[in-house]
C-alpha cells in the first residue's frame, strides 16, 4: 500500500507513517508493506498512472477526483472516490437547545472546520429557531483561536486553529462575502483573525438559503451556516437537505427518533446518524463514503475489505462421488433428440420457482444428459 499525502500534511505524514509501521511490526508483518510518499500534483498523477498499481482511493475535493479518475480510466483502473461535502445537521422542534448546543459546536468547529464529514449546514426549526442562535452566538464568541504547539504542551487554550491550505482562507471570505451580498447576516465573526498565518475567525452566518454559495458549495473551514425551517415541515426541511451536489454524511436531532429516522431515510447520503455525530467513522465495522458528488464505493467496513480483494470465482467438487461428469456433459455434435429436452430441463433447474419443478430439471438432465 503506498500513500500519497496532501503537500500541505507533509510532516504529519511522516509522524502517522511511523505509527503505521510500528503496527505492522508488532503484528509480525513487514513494516515496509506501507509506504508513504510526498509531493505535489505530479507525484499523485505518477500512481494513478502507474500500472502497478492496481486500485485507487482518492480523498480529496471533486474537481481533482475527476482529474483522478479520468486518469485511470485510460488504464481501465478501478477507483473509489471519498470528495467533498456539505452535511446537514437538522435541529428539529422538539429538541432540547442545552442539549443539541455541544454537538452544533462540534460538528462545525472540530478541527477548525476542516473535516469531511464536519457540519456545513445547521437546519434549525423556526419554534427554537432564535433562541437556539442566540446561544449558539454567545458560545461562539468564547471560543479562542491559537497555534495549539505554543501553549505548552496544552492544548486547553486554544479551541480553533488554523487552515491547513493555504488559500482556504480567500475561500471562505469569498463565500461569506457572498452570502452577505444576497442577504445573509454574520453574527460572529466573518473575517480573517489577527494572528499572523491562515486564521479564520469561528463564524456564525444565519438567513443561508439556496441561492448562496455557502449553501452549495464546500467551505471547509469554523463557519457555521444556519437556515431557518418551517415549524412542521419535514416536507420542506428534505427539500433543503438535498438541494446540494454532495452527499457525504448527515445527522438529525430530534426528541423522537421514529420522527427522525422517517426522514433521515429520505436524505440522499451515504451516511446518516440519529442524535449522534462523526460516529460513522469511529465504526469501522460500517462502511464509509457518499453519493453525488460526494463520490462513490466505500472503504472501512466488510464492503471497504472486499473493495480491496480481487473477487474470483472457484468451483470445485465438494460432495464425495459427487462429479461434474454426473450427468455426462452435453456432447458434440448435438443428438436433436436430447438436446432441446437437455436445454429445457436445465432451465427447469435454474429457474423453476418450485422444488418440485426444479426436481423434474435435474431427473431431465439426467435422463437427457
Amino acid at each position: 500500500m503506498v500513500g500519497k499525502v496532501s503537500e500541505h500534511t507533509s510532516w504529519s505524514a511522516a509522524y502517522f507513517g511511523r505509527i503505521v509501521q510500528k503496527a505492522l511490526a508488532a503484528h509480525g508483518h513487514d513494516p515496509e508493506l506501507c509506504q508513504t510518499i510526498t509531493g505535489f500534483g505530479e507525484a499523485g498523477a505518477a500512481l494513478v498512472s502507474d500500472p502497478l498499481v492496481d486500485k485507487i482511493i482518492f480523498t480529496g475535493s471533486p474537481a481533482i477526483g475527476k482529474k483522478v479518475m479520468e486518469t485511470a480510466s485510460h488504464h481501465l483502473k478501478p477507483v473509489i472516490l471519498e470528495l467533498g461535502g456539505k452535511d446537514a445537521m437538522v435541529i428539529m422542534d422538539d429538541c432540547k437547545i442545552k442539549e443539541v448546543v455541544p454537538w452544533i459546536l462540534r460538528g462545525c468547529y472540530q478541527n477548525c472546520g476542516q473535516n469531511c464529514v464536519g457540519i456545513e449546514r445547521v437546519l434549525i426549526y423556526e419554534s427554537i429557531h432564535d433562541e437556539l442562535v442566540a446561544t449558539l452566538k454567545e458560545r461562539v464568541e468564547q471560543l479562542r483561536q491559537g497555534i495549539p504547539l505554543e501553549t505548552c504542551g496544552s492544548t486547553a487554550d486554544v479551541d480553533c486553529g488554523s487552515m491547513v491550505m493555504d488559500a482556504q482562507c480567500d475561500l471562505i471570505q469569498a463565500l461569506v462575502d457572498d452570502a452577505v451580498k444576497k442577504g445573509a447576516k454574520i453574527l460572529v465573526g466573518g473575517k480573517r483573525a489577527a494572528q499572523v498565518g491562515n486564521f479564520y475567525e469561528p463564524t456564525i452566518v444565519v438567513g443561508v438559503t439556496a441561492e448562496m454559495r455557502l449553501f452549495q458549495e464546500e467551505t471547509f473551514g469554523p463557519v457555521m451556516t444556519i437556515i431557518k425551517v418551517p415549524d412542521d415541515s419535514d416536507k420542506e426541511c428534505l427539500k433543503m437537505v438535498n438541494a446540494t451536489s454532495f452527499g457525504l454524511g448527515s445527522c438529525v436531532y430530534t426528541g423522537n427518533q421514529a420522527r427522525g429516522l422517517a426522514l433521515g431515510r429520505q436524505i440522499r447520503s451515504g451516511m446518516l446518524t440519529i442524535n449522534d455525530f462523526g460516529s460513522n467513522y469511529l465504526v469501522q465495522a460500517l462502511p464509509f463514503g457518499g453519493v453525488k458528488e460526494s463520490g462513490f464505493g466505500r472503504f472501512a467496513g466488510i464492503e471497504g475489505l472486499r473493495a480491496l480483494c480481487l473477487e474470483r470465482s472457484i468451483l470445485l467438487d465438494a460432495i464425495p462421488g459427487v462429479k461434474t461428469s454426473i450427468p455426462p456433459p452435453l456432447d458434440y455434435p448435438i443428438d436433436r433428440t436430447k438436446g432441446l429436452p437437455f436445454a429445457s430441463s436445465l432451465i427447469q433447474l435454474f429457474y423453476n420457482e418450485s422444488l418440485l419443478g426444479k426436481i423434474k430439471g435435474i431427473l431431465g438432465l439426467i435422463k437427457f444428459g
